[in-house]
């Protein structure tokens, strides 16, 4: 990658990571040429090779970024290790749903290279993803307090089951083109809800 993208404006910047974002959220890896992108950015596709070498580089890069944003939000608006693995949830939802309206397509590109196959890529995301998903794992489960949760529950099932019904919840959005920040905070606010009841145990 070229330093002379990062001295960009930070407007310029922007218009091409969304732009990046937006074309690989609608195609595969493969499928998204990267003359399509420097459209939707603005700039021509010369320009565009000359801020990263290749589209692997820039695909990565994105992954990278859509990481360091959400990392960064959850981080400032709240703590990994909550005392209440549900409110942390809804606090949650509210921080990606923000960056989701800053960035409308970084959910559909993030769940679209979760599938992503091709070999050029592949790898490298799944990496990403064991090592990002690792992160924020580990201090929740640590932190739970079982007490808190119906007896004999397993808590790691628990929120293994949770998370891969969040993420099929986001493939199929994303199948039928309808992944925006507004439904997806309505729907897992319920969802949410159901789990909170579900799992918790009811004081007398």
């Amino acid at each position: 990658m070229n330093d002379k993208f990062f001295a960009l404006p930070k407007s310029r910047q922007e218009a091409i990571i969304n732009a990046g974002f937006h074309v690989f959220s609608q195609n595969s890896y493969k499928k998204s040429p990267m003359g399509e992108i420097a459209d939707a950015a603005g700039i021509s596709k010369s320009l565009l090779f000359h801020y990263f070498h290749n589209k692997r580089e820039f695909y990565l890069f994105l992954w990278d970024r859509c990481m360091e944003i959400t990392s960064k939000s959850l981080e400032k608006n709240l703590s990994f290790v909550p005392d209440d693995l549900f409110e942390m949830m809804f606090e949650g939802l509210k921080v990606k749903a923000d960056i989701m309206r800053q960035y409308p397509d970084l959910g559909a590109f993030v769940v679209n290279s979760y599938y992503e196959k091709d070999p050029e890529v592949c790898e490298d995301i799944q990496k990403l993803i064991i090592k990002y998903t690792d992160f924020k794992a580990s201090p929740i489960l640590a932190s739970l307090d079982p007490e808190q949760f119906i007896p004999g529950l397993d808590l790691q099932m628990m929120y293994q089951t949770m998370y891969w019904a969040s993420e099929g919840y986001l493939w199929e959005k994303v199948q039928i083109g309808s992944l925006s920040a507004d439904e997806m905070e309505e729907d897992f606010m319920k969802i949410i809800d159901f789990w909170k009841k579900t799992y918790t145990r009811r004081k007398d």
